[in-house]
């Protein structure tokens, strides 16, 4: 089994910044692409950003020149750094994984989600 843990949102004005942080741990062999996606109230969860193992990066429109995505892979840790906040960035964040375990089977996890609200 495989856990997600994520960390570092928050409460931060307009125009303010936060960084997210996410840790994979438990039975891992390798870990694929990994992403960060949201949800608002009343809304359907949205793709935020991915990353590849090898860093190759994909930005949501609303997002890019603001956020950006980075990875550890020898931590398994993804973060998203997050700039310029706008009050429709408002959602619970959530973190996503393609974990290959050592038996090589290949899951997708998520994280429990971390709050970030933006409001003055």
């Amino acid at each position: 089994q495989v856990q997600l843990v994520e960390s570092g949102g928050g409460l931060v004005q307009p125009g303010g910044s936060l960084r997210l942080s996410c840790a994979a741990s438990g039975s891992i062999f390798s870990i694929g692409v990994m992403g960060w996606y949201r949800q608002a109230p009343g809304k359907q969860r949205e793709l935020v950003t991915t990353i590849t193992g090898g860093g190759s990066t994909n930005y949501a429109d609303f997002v890019k020149g603001r956020f950006t995505i980075s990875r550890d892979n020898a931590k398994n840790t993804v973060l998203l750094q997050m700039n310029s906040l706008k009050p429709e960035d408002t959602a619970v964040y959530y973190c996503n994984a393609w974990v290959t375990s050592p038996s090589l089977s290949t899951t997708n996890y998520w994280g429990q989600g971390t709050q970030v609200t933006v409001s003055s």
